[in-house]
């Protein structure tokens, strides 16, 4: 902060009183009527010494000025240069107290000692005595107000700022989580409705294929079947909704993919990094191709954002190491960049968007994701637990 900003600036009070302190001795040297006095000179010092000293502690320096103010007015003809101080330090308190009770208090202490030189007078001084009054109490007083009143309007102006841009993130992050979880459900959708078609198929089927069934059981399977058609119609109503043309992501409409076909899908995603210049290390397990369909998307949307990422955030030049393992029917997932290209000069308090959709993947499926720094890179990992085996059905005997 240069010289001029520092005056200015309320929290450093030395600037200021090194200046009134040059002004003080450039009066006594050329403003003074004749040559100081030695009582001018040693009240001038004292008053000097006490702005230094007390320059951090606005209420006991005004203190000070004021019983050097008394001494001078009581001592010297001409007590400007200690009138001045008291002025100063009026000032200083007045921008920097806590409580406004105290300005005014020190104000009427200042106005109370300064009116000491006019008793006595005839009228005509007294009342010359009460306009200099203004200058040297009400000036300091008005310019204090004024600077702390706009210091405070400011402080107020970025407070609100502040909590506007909190309710700006906040807001982003809900509609962030919002979206991931619409693209969830959509998803979820494709899953559902393809092993539930499949089963309507295979009841069809068995259906028509078994002419000789009993009557009883025929009628399970048309059931089965009715019910599985029904499911199927509301479930694309469903998706209808979901699905409106303004309000999906382009990228958020996957298709359902068989567990089988993961370790492919993985494959192309990493091909697609690769094309985009990024190196990429991958060691995927093929035993991944066994787990369910709705962790093998989490799997496969999670590969494909931190990889995007990747080339976002870490530049063609970094080497991204892709893990996915099946160990205990849980997937481990883990995506590392070394961090060799370019690097943001700031990463948003709890990621970007990207990463707060990846979270909120993640914690629907049971799993917590771990975002942070390794070394000179950054590295993204999950654990999704496998799905609790549902109970068996008990049969109570007849």
């Amino acid at each position: 902060m240069g010289w001029a900003g520092r005056l200015f600036d309320v929290r450093d009070p030395l600037v200021r009183m090194v200046l009134i302190i040059l002004a003080g001795v450039g009066y006594l040297f050329v403003g003074v009527q004749g040559t100081p006095t030695a009582a001018q000179w040693i009240l001038a010092v004292i008053a000097f010494a006490t702005g230094l000293v007390l320059h951090r502690r606005p209420l006991v320096n005004l203190l000070g000025q004021t019983a050097l103010l008394a001494v001078a007015i009581w001592l010297l003809d001409d007590c400007t240069v200690n009138q001045v101080g008291a002025s100063w330090a009026l000032l200083e308190l007045t921008m920097r107290a806590d409580r406004r009770r105290v300005v005014w208090l020190a104000a009427g202490l200042l106005a109370a000692v300064d009116l000491t030189d006019s008793i006595g007078d005839p009228l005509p001084r007294f009342v010359s005595g009460m306009f200099g009054l203004l200058a040297e109490v009400g000036v300091p007083l008005l310019l204090g107000l004024v600077i702390r009143t706009t210091r405070e309007l400011a402080e107020q102006a970025q407070q609100r700022a502040a909590e506007e841009e909190q309710r700006r993130r906040e807001s982003e992050a809900r509609a962030a989580r919002a979206d991931e979880r619409s693209a969830i459900a959509r998803e979820l959708h494709d899953v559902v409705a393809h092993h539930v078609a499949s089963m309507v198929l295979r009841v069809g089927v068995a259906r028509h294929v078994l002419t000789d069934l009993d009557p009883r059981v025929g009628e399970v399977f048309d059931d089965v079947h009715g019910s599985g058609t029904a499911a199927l119609a509301d479930l694309r109503r469903l998706v209808a909704v979901l699905r409106k043309p303004d309000g999906v992501r382009g990228d958020a409409a996957l298709t359902a993919i068989e567990p089988s076909a993961l370790p492919a899908a993985l494959g192309a995603a990493v091909d697609r990094a690769r094309q985009a210049g990024i190196t990429v290390e991958a060691d995927i397990d093929p035993a991944i191709g066994s787990i369910d369909a709705v962790r093998g998307l989490a799997v496969l949307r999670l590969t494909q954002e931190s990889l995007t990422n990747v080339a976002k955030h870490a530049g063609a030049s970094a080497l991204a190491r892709l893990s996915v393992r099946l160990v205990d029917r849980a997937v481990h997932w883990e995506v590392a960049d070394n961090g060799r290209g370019w690097v943001p000069a700031a990463v948003p308090a709890g990621g970007g968007h990207g990463i707060i959709g990846m979270r909120e993947r993640v914690e629907v499926l049971g799993g917590r994701l771990e975002v942070g720094a390794t070394g000179a890179g950054w590295r993204v990992r999950s654990v999704l637990p496998a799905a609790p085996a549902p109970s068996p059905t008990r049969t109570e005997p007849a």
